[in-house]
């Protein structure tokens, strides 16, 4: 058994997304359909688990996902990343 995706809610799907493409996560998935559902995937690089996010995704409130933890084998070089995307 293996963990492949996470439902994370947000209110700014857009917004959400050039987060974590600032981050170097790989963009898997981005499509919209009649009726405002819009799915978007993102993978962190060296990872099997992706998070997914969007519109009409899920009835959570967003900012609602709670004890996810992101890990990195050395945080120095991760921070520069960390620090460029958060501050957009």
């Amino acid at each position: 058994m293996k963990l492949e995706v996470v439902v994370v809610p947000v209110s700014d799907v857009d917004r959400a997304k050039s987060f974590y493409d600032g981050l170097g996560w790989r963009l898997d998935a981005d499509f919209s359909v009649d009726g405002g559902f819009r799915v978007v995937q993102l993978t962190p690089p060296g990872s099997a688990c992706s998070i997914i996010f969007g519109s009409e995704i899920s009835s959570a409130a967003s900012g609602s996902a709670d004890g996810l933890h992101l890990v990195v084998t050395d945080i120095e070089a991760a921070r520069p990343n960390w620090w460029t995307a958060v501050s957009r």
